[in-house]
Parts: structure tokens; C-alpha cells; sequence
């Protein structure tokens, strides 16, 4: 202790726990300080939890990156995916073809249920390499997109009640059009409507994502281009990468090698709303939540006034023995500085330790309350995800460190400007 500077020691003196008002307000700001670094921590890691799940399971179904051809579908894919396979950074490619369609049940001939997903044509063969669709099967065969199977999502098929190897009826828009034009004309024109395409249900998918589950299915891409009447041509490709934060580099680096009659997109473009409200929305929480920090940090000004005002006489002392206003500052300054790295350290490691043990602690909250507070069929996780980001972690001990320190500062100077004289005379 006494290599310690002079500032320092008497930071530490002054911070020795005592039966006093000052020492009471003092342990409450460095518990309001851990309250708020260890919410901080627990909240934002659990958001950059959810947005790192998240796109995991959107991408599951998409891919990084998606090039169609301008205005018309694609021709010649075949050498074009070759072509991008090529690529440096490129980790697959497969093609595909996507629209909306009506399909319709047929659970008995006097009830059916009708619904317009959209469909995906994949190519079984390649399919593996943009998406995790096969994996992500959990009744029937992914298998079965070889014998004109489809794959449907979890929660349409719960919403139409339909199991694997019930029958369909798909009306593709294409199909629609046609029956359209034969209804205009004359009643004596008018030939036999083409008939629904019947289709069986292969599979079950469930993707993780509420949307892709209420509102997807897939099949082979050979059917689909029957039922969009494409030939050979598909709408596009999806490309897979090594790296999915390289997705704005290698678009740009595809752009300039394939020219302007192709477009490509990366998976945040597709996405933008939904990650951008992600975004605005972690930035929001974290804001209110430092003002736990900010409170804390009112109660440091309010004990270290305090404090100034019962040490008056000390500080008179200090000055006539030559202590210089810079010194008296820095005293104050640096308790301070202890309050705030005291707090912060404790609540580092608090809000590390409920992030570890956040599942457990849920599990044991559901067994005991009447409801679940994170149930799994409206936020589609298993598990409460969590991400302890070290920048974040920066962010909130750097801040409130900073916001303890600055708290203290006004109270500082105040004990700094007292003139030896007046404060000997205090009583």
C-alpha cells in the first residue's frame, strides 16, 4: 500500500467500508453499476444471439447469394454455373425456380382445403450444396423429389392438416392463365379445362423460420419447369460461399464478370428489413439500458458530495501540508475510478455467468410458474440462443467505466477549489 500513489491511497482510505450514510449510498451506486453491466451483457448477448440464429436458418433456406438473369428466365445454366463454381470464394452453386402456386387437399370429396404457398424447384443432385433443406426434414424423404414428391413446411402442413403421402392438387399460375383465357371465350370455343397437376407430399420440412415453414414448399426443379413451362431454363442460381460476410465482395467481383444482362443479390439485401429492425432495435435496448448505469452513476455524484462536504476539514489539511488542487482532484477522481472498475468487474462477470447458465435458470423459472416464458412454438428455438460478443463487451465496461469516472468528476473539482483557509475554518 504505500508504493501506492498518493492519490490512490487516500481514494482507498477514504473507500474503507464504514457504519456511515456515505458508505451506504456508496455500495448501493457500485450495485446499481453491477445491476446494469450484467443486464447490459445478458440482454445484448441474448439479441446477438437470435440475429446470428437467424440468419443461420434464413440462409438454411436461401443462400448468400442469388443471380438471376435481367427481365427474362435463365438460358444455358448449366455453363454458367459452372462458369461461377470457378470462382475463388465459391463453396457451391445449384439452380433453381420459385413462383407462387394453389394447391388444394383432398382429404374426401366433399371437404378441401385450399391454400397459395410458394413453391421452389431445387435440383435434388445440387441442392445440398446452397441449402440445408434436406436436413431439415423431420417426416418423409427428401428423397422423394426424385418420384415427384413434394416438401412442405411444418406449420402449413399443420395449418391444412395434411401427413407425408397425402395426395395435392397444384394449380401453377400458368395453369391459372390458361383457364382464364378458355372462360372468355364463346361458350361454343370454349374447350376441356386442363386439369390440376396431382402431386403427393414426400416430406415435412421445418427450417426454424415461421415464414419458410408457413409458406414454402419445394419440389424438383424438373417439375417445376413443367408447371412454369420454362423447357430448360430456370429463374436463376443460388450460390453458396466460404464466407457469408464476403457476400458483398464477391457480388461485386460476379457483376463485373458477368455483365449487365445479370443481376445478383446477397442474402442481406433480401433480408435488409428484417436485420436492419434487428439492428435499430439491439441499438435501442442498449441505449435504455445504460440508463440503469446513468442512475447508478447519480448515486456516485450524490455519495462523493456528500463526502466532500464531511471531509472539508481533511481537505484543508491536505492543502496547507502542499497538496495542490491537482492532487485533491485526482483523490476524488480516482474513488471514483475504483467505484467504477469495482462494479463493472463484478457485473462482468455476473452477466457472463448468467449467460452460461441462462437455459438452466429458464428451465427451472417454466417449473415453477404456470406458463412458459419462452415458448418454443412462437419463437421457433429450442434453446435461449446467446452470443457473447467482445466488442460488445467493450462497449458496455468501457461506457460504464466512463459514465462512473465522469460522475465524479464535478464533486472533484468542487473539493479541488477549496481554499485552505475556509476550509479549516469549516465546522
Amino acid at each position: 500500500m504505500n508504493h501506492l500513489p498518493f492519490e490512490l491511497l487516500f481514494a482507498l482510505r477514504y473507500l474503507r467500508p464504514r457504519r456511515t450514510f456515505v458508505s451506504i449510498i456508496t455500495l448501493i451506486s457500485i450495485i446499481g453499476v453491477v445491476l446494469g453491466v450484467a443486464v447490459l451483457i445478458v440482454v445484448i448477448s441474448v439479441m446477438t444471439g437470435f440475429d446470428l440464429q437467424l440468419r443461420d436458418r434464413i440462409i438454411g433456406f436461401e443462400s448468400h447469394l442469388v443471380v438471376r438473369s435481367v427481365g427474362t428466365p435463365m438460358q444455358d445454366y448449366r455453363s454458367l454455373a459452372s462458369f461461377i463454381r470457378q470462382q475463388p470464394a465459391i463453396k457451391g452453386v445449384s439452380p433453381f425456380i420459385e413462383g407462387p402456386v394453389v394447391i388444394e387437399t383432398q382429404q374426401g370429396e366433399d371437404y378441401a382445403r385450399i391454400a397459395a404457398p410458394y413453391l421452389r424447384g431445387v435440383d435434388p443432385e445440387t441442392s445440398g450444396e446452397v441449402s440445408e433443406i434436406e436436413q431439415s426434414v423431420i417426416a418423409g424423404h427428401f428423397e422423394t423429389l426424385h418420384e415427384s414428391g413434394l416438401l412442405i413446411g411444418s406449420e402449413l402442413a399443420r395449418r391444412l392438416a395434411l401427413h407425408v403421402e397425402d395426395p395435392l392438387a397444384l394449380y401453377s399460375i400458368s395453369l391459372l392463365q390458361e383457364v382464364r383465357q378458355i372462360l372468355r371465350k364463346d361458350e361454343s370455343e370454349r374447350q376441356s379445362a386442363p386439369l390440376a397437376a396431382d402431386y403427393v407430399v414426400g416430406g415435412i420440412f421445418d427450417i426454424g423460420y415461421y415464414e419458410y415453414n408457413a409458406n414454402g414448399m419445394v419440389c424438383s426443379l424438373y417439375d417445376a419447369q413443367d408447371l412454369f413451362n420454362l423447357g430448360d431454363q430456370v429463374h436463376g442460381l443460388h450460390v453458396m460461399l466460404e464466407d457469408p460476410e464476403q457476400a458483398a465482395p464477391v457480388k461485386a467481383s460476379l457483376m463485373a464478370k458477368l455483365g449487365p444482362n445479370f443481376h445478383v443479390m446477397t442474402w442481406l439485401e433480401r433480408n435488409q428489413t428484417i436485420f436492419n429492425a434487428l439492428v435499430v432495435e439491439k441499438n435501442m435496448i442498449r441505449f435504455l439500458l445504460f440508463f440503469i448505469v446513468l442512475v447508478a452513476a447519480f448515486g456516485i455524484t450524490s455519495s462523493m458530495i456528500t463526502f466532500v462536504v464531511q471531509k472539508t476539514r481533511e481537505i484543508g489539511m491536505l492543502k496547507a501540508l502542499g497538496a495542490s488542487s491537482r492532487q485533491v482532484v485526482m483523490v476524488f477522481i480516482s474513488q471514483s475510478v475504483v467505484v467504477g472498475i469495482f462494479g463493472v468487474a463484478i457485473g462482468l462477470f455476473l452477466g457472463l455467468q448468467a449467460v452460461a447458465y441462462r437455459n438452466e435458470f429458464l428451465a427451472f423459472m417454466n417449473r415453477t410458474m404456470d406458463f412458459s416464458l419462452f415458448p418454443a412454438d412462437i419463437y421457433g428455438f429450442a434453446q435461449l440462443p446467446a452470443v457473447v460478443d467482445p466488442r460488445d463487451l467493450w462497449i458496455i465496461c468501457g461506457g460504464s467505466l466512463i459514465i462512473c469516472v465522469l460522475a465524479g468528476v464535478f464533486p472533484a473539482i468542487n473539493a479541488g477549489r477549496l481554499r485552505p483557509v475556509e476550509a479549516l475554518r469549516h465546522d
